[in-house]
């Protein structure tokens, strides 16, 4: 078998297209996740209740569990034929895309938040209680700043693992690299060629960025020690 990899000066931009949908798919869908994630977080270590029941913490966990028990793929086509069926609305593949690994990306969020939370000192949050701090000001002002220095690489780690994992939105007709690497072996009847092209594509984009959530997390630890 003799490779050919002669197209790629007329289809090189379909995949420079799909990178930067990649990218932006990847940063809005962390970012949204940080949000809902906090969210989460903290609905899983609320102390209200009623009828000795905890409902923010037990809808918290069961999001948590079963996002993280079902495949992504199946998430993302129950979110875009969702809006059709259940709702009426005919959802574009892009936002319906963005929206499953928002989704997605919270349930594992939350968990980074929480073990990052529950890496601080105990003892530090009852000494500022045990100072008059109220619970959210000794979580805004003690807490929370030590537990930004655990968290942040893992956010990093995590951004790196929505890119690779936001190819599955490929099925649904999202643009990005794999979808990119598909609409170029049906053009050119090359099978093997495009994958190739889009692995090295995924690698670069993982490998830079990985490297970089290294040398954040090195700067950061070396603060700490000054």
């Amino acid at each position: 078998m003799t490779l050919d990899f002669s197209f790629l000066s007329g289809y090189m931009p379909y995949f420079f297209d799909g990178v930067k949908w990649t990218l932006i798919i990847s940063a809005i869908s962390v970012l949204c996740g940080v949000l809902l994630g906090s969210i989460l977080t903290f609905m899983k270590r609320s102390k209200f209740t009623i009828l000795k029941i905890n409902p923010l913490k037990a809808i918290a966990t069961v999001y948590i569990e079963i996002i993280r028990g079902t495949p992504m793929l199946l998430q993302i086509m129950i979110v875009y034929y969702a809006f059709d069926e259940l709702l009426g609305i005919n959802m574009a593949p892009l936002p319906a895309g963005i929206i499953a690994v928002s989704l997605n990306s919270a349930a594992y969020v939350s968990e980074i938040i929480r073990a990052g939370i529950e890496a601080v000192d105990k003892g530090q949050y009852e000494a500022a209680r045990s100072l008059g701090m109220s619970r959210f000001m000794a979580m805004r002002l003690i807490v929370m700043p030590q537990a930004i220095s655990n968290i942040l690489p893992a956010i990093g780690n995590e951004f790196v693992t929505v890119i690779k994992e936001s190819s599955m939105a490929s099925v649904i007709g999202v643009g990005e690299i794999m979808y990119a690497a598909k609409v170029i072996r049906g053009k050119t009847f090359r099978g093997f060629e495009p994958l190739i092209v889009a692995a090295v594509f995924y690698f670069v984009i993982t490998f830079t960025l990985g490297r970089l959530m290294n040398y954040i997390e090195r700067r950061m630890k070396a603060g700490d020690q000054r």
